[in-house]
């Protein structure tokens, strides 16, 4: 009986190891459809109020739900508050940029739901994220899709957590295809995802090494297409207000769709992983692709960020249901 036993744990050891997503298998379509029937038009609602007010609303969300699944999965510690005795994911410097819309996109559809008395306290945090996320990408002229529910709220977050999570904008290829591989996901995911740069926006010093003092040989990159590098020279002067800001895309900023792929063609990615993706031979049919065919993207895009959404799930005793989305309770 012990030997039976032990050969029982040790098999599932081995299968958590062989497949760390498998938490993920307690996602599911309208999950809430016992518990908080109508969930998901609560949170379309709150979103459209809130897109109405400004339209940074899309890429915060967006960018929100990314970081907080790359980063001990998808459980929304990164929504979490810093206190006097732990500084949290949100205050890591790879998360100082991310837009407070996303967060208050969040907050207001958590109320929203939690406003009907018998939903109240019974939806994540992390799944009202999932929702918002899907929403804004609607909102914005992307595709729809049904979104996997049943996620737990995260127990940690620590910005230590953060190191090396997250892609950087120097990244080549491989250090893309590396970190997506270590959550799950494959380079079409990767290039699906780095798609949602088709809105958004940068700040200055996150690029600035393209456009100045690249190398001796080349101050400015020479994968940049020489018109884009003045603009962005003219847009970002040395030593500009660290506050500023400009549109990833330049040509269709407020609009989810397929030009990204086409500014990349055109030497217009903005950060040099955004570029590496048409230099680099091993990406660049994928891009061409893409490119060309508005649905053949919008396909792989609902492929990438559903498995993005089962990466880390929490379950049973490593999550809960957060009141406050933004303190443990």
């Amino acid at each position: 009986m012990g030997r039976f036993l032990l050969i029982a744990v040790w098999s599932l050891s081995l299968g958590l190891w062989l497949y760390p997503h498998a938490a993920s298998a307690q996602l599911k379509q309208n999950y809430y459809a016992n518990i908080c029937p109508n969930v998901e038009n609560i949170v379309r609602d709150a979103v459209q109020k809130k897109f109405k007010q400004t339209f940074v609303t899309v890429p915060a969300t967006i960018r929100l739900f990314f970081h907080d699944c790359f980063v001990q999965g998808c459980d929304s510690s990164v929504i979490i508050q810093s206190t006097g005795s732990n500084t949290a994911e949100k205050d890591h410097p790879d998360n100082l940029s991310l837009a407070g819309d996303g967060f208050d996109t969040v907050i207001k559809a958590k109320a929203a739901i939690d406003a009907v008395p018998s939903c109240k306290n019974k939806v994540s945090c992390a799944d009202v994220l999932a929702m918002a996320t899907r929403d804004v990408i609607a909102l914005s002229g992307g595709p729809s899709y049904a979104v996997e529910l049943g996620r737990l709220d995260g127990l940690s977050s620590k910005a230590s957590n953060v190191n090396g999570k997250l892609p950087q904008p120097t990244f080549n290829l491989d250090q893309l295809n590396s970190l997506f591989a270590a959550n799950g996901l494959t380079q079409a995911d990767m290039i699906a995802l780095s798609g949602a740069h088709t809105v958004g926006f940068s700040h200055c010093s996150k690029f600035a090494n393209r456009i100045y003092n690249f190398s001796r040989q080349n101050p400015v990159d020479p994968s940049l297409n020489k018109d884009y590098a003045t603009q962005l020279q003219a847009m970002c002067p040395k030593n500009v207000d660290p506050r500023i800001a400009i549109n990833m895309d330049p040509n269709t900023p407020n609009t989810f769709d397929n030009t990204y792929f086409k500014n990349l063609q055109q030497g217009m990615g903005l950060f040099t992983s955004d570029q590496v993706l048409f230099t680099d031979a091993r990406s660049k049919s994928t891009v061409n692709s893409w490119s060309s065919s508005s649905s053949a993207f919008q396909n792989a895009f609902v492929t990438a960020i559903t498995k993005l959404g089962r990466v880390g799930v929490k379950t049973g005793k490593d999550g809960n249901i957060r009141t406050d989305c933004a303190a443990f309770n």
